[in-house]
């Protein structure tokens, strides 16, 4: 009966092998490193993560190491770099990303993976970033607006979205073009409150806080949203990165 049983399973598999394998679509490496104000966030986010590649027939490779930077990458479609501070790279790894990079790889980077500290100390990643991120207001309740409705990363959000973070206020050094897709409304929120013994400028009309463009010989999306762990849990901000995920792995549905 046992042997009846495993030649009945095994011929299942070869008539609907779908039934049983799924082949992944593609591989994601995420970065997501502790720092001193971004922890929390992290085993929220690997359980949404794992969620939605699950959901969309992708592999994740969750690490915490940056040393895999130093390894071939060539596997992935994407490096996710999530929260990562950037400042703790050492040069062999920010040497293998930039490796990466200029052999094709493709980039996303989320909320402090944003900036670059100390300003200008890796001009090459400022250049991929697209914007260099100075000072920026508390965590307050805002209104995201939608810059591009043709862009997967603003499916899934309204075109005025009540959102709370901290949203980073950036300047053009380098002179990079990128196209915005998200952007904040600044009446709908103080830009000028931020931490004692700061002081910032708003940003007005042109306040671009997701964007994306093209970088080395691949793709590049950024989004400086996700700052407090439980937005990892909400529906729209996941839907919000899935769009990024899939523009930055396939570089489909967007104005060249």
């Amino acid at each position: 009966m046992r042997r009846l049983v495993v030649m009945l399973v095994a011929v299942l598999a070869v008539v609907f092998p779908s039934a049983g394998w799924a082949e992944n679509q593609f591989k994601l490496l995420v970065l997501a490193m502790p720092s001193k104000y971004h922890y929390e966030y992290i085993p929220i986010a690997r359980d949404s993560m794992e969620k939605m590649a699950k959901l969309h027939a992708f592999e994740v490779v969750w690490t915490n190491r940056p040393e895999d930077l130093e390894k071939d990458m060539g596997q992935y479609a994407a490096v996710m770099l999530l929260n990562t501070p950037i400042e703790d790279l050492s040069p062999a790894q920010r040497g293998g990303f930039e490796t990466y990079m200029r052999s094709g790889g493709n980039a996303m980077v989320v909320h402090r993976a944003a900036i670059a500290l100390p300003a200008n100390s890796w001009p090459w990643y400022e250049k991929l970033v697209g914007r260099t991120v100075g000072v920026h207001p508390m965590l307050q309740t805002g209104v995201v607006t939608v810059v591009d409705k043709t862009f997967p990363a603003t499916y899934g959000v309204p075109e005025r979205w009540l959102w709370s973070d901290e949203f980073y206020t950036t300047t053009n050094p380098h002179n990079v073009k990128i196209h915005t897709v998200l952007g904040v409304d600044e009446d709908s929120y103080d830009p000028t409150k931020i931490w004692p013994g700061q002081t910032v400028k708003p940003m007005g009309k042109d306040h671009p806080i997701a964007w994306y463009h093209a970088y080395e010989k691949g793709r590049v999306f950024v989004t400086t949203l996700g700052h407090n762990g439980e937005m990892y849990r909400d529906p729209q901000y996941l839907s919000h990165i899935f769009g990024g995920v899939y523009w930055t792995v396939t570089g489909r549905m967007a104005a060249p």
